[in-house]
């Protein structure tokens, strides 16, 4: 853990006899050091200013420690079209540092590092037979995280205008690199239509109630992303070189 760094001030070298010219010296070189010392560093410890923390074990309560993260919900119900891969939606940040959240539905992370999603959806079933729904992970526009799908069934509804759901729960661990962008998608067999009029599947917003008791309001989608680890290093395999070289070409891993 790198810390502001302070450096002993160099001491004047003692004679044989005693001198108070010599005692003089030392203490002033010794006052400013301690001087540097008491200014820049709270006796009580409130701010560390860390370049980089590796291993160790971190005492204190952490109350003033801030991670990336974001948590985001979405007050509107969603629909999409059978089989068709789309974005779920957010329109309701609740909280965030160092995260932004677009207006497309992706979240940009300012710092790259090992993250974790945490989601809830609220899936609705209409129609009168069981549909499946997959849910997974896309960053960089596009590119699929790998064994980040998850499948929910929804069986079929009880009765007209009573329907099935399922609250579809999952986390994943997933890698961002600065300035990437991550968005959840979801797709099923048989989607539900506004206009005209059909059954199917799609994610239902609902709204707060006072009656039969006071309730808060179901979103359809409530997600968050947190901090979990710095990016691994970069590890140079293989690569030496005698005499000139005019290129090198390194590997990663």
């Amino acid at each position: 853990m790198a810390m502001l760094k302070f450096r002993s001030p160099p001491l004047p070298i003692a004679g044989a006899e005693y001198k108070q010219d010599y005692f003089a010296q030392l203490i002033r070189a010794l006052t400013l050091y301690f001087n540097q010392i008491d200014s820049q560093t709270p006796v009580q410890w409130e701010q560390v200013i860390a370049d980089e923390f590796t291993g160790g074990v971190f005492y204190g309560d952490g109350q003033g420690i801030t991670l990336p993260h974001i948590a985001a919900s979405d007050t509107t119900s969603q629909y999409t079209t059978d089989n068709t891969a789309t974005k779920v939606a957010w329109d309701t940040l609740e909280s965030s540092e160092h995260f932004t959240l677009n207006t497309d539905g992706t979240a940009t992370a300012t710092y790259g590092g090992i993250y974790k999603i945490t989601y809830s959806l609220q899936f609705a079933n209409t129609d009168n037979s069981a549909h499946d729904v997959y849910v997974w992970l896309e960053v960089d526009g596009g590119i699929q995280v790998p064994r980040s799908a998850t499948k929910f069934t929804l069986p079929s509804r009880k009765s007209v205008g009573d329907y099935s759901y399922v609250c579809a729960y999952s986390e994943v661990v997933f890698q961002l690199d600065p300035g990437e962008k991550v968005s959840l998608y979801w797709a099923t067999d048989k989607a539900a239509v506004v206009s005209p009029a059909a059954t199917g599947v799609f994610m239902e917003a609902i709204a707060s109630s006072s009656s039969p008791y006071n309730r808060p309001s179901a979103p359809s989608a409530i997600g968050s992303i947190v901090f979990v680890s710095a990016l691994p290093t970069p590890t140079v395999t293989g690569v030496y070189a005698v005499g000139y070289v005019g290129s090198v070409t390194v590997s990663t891993t």
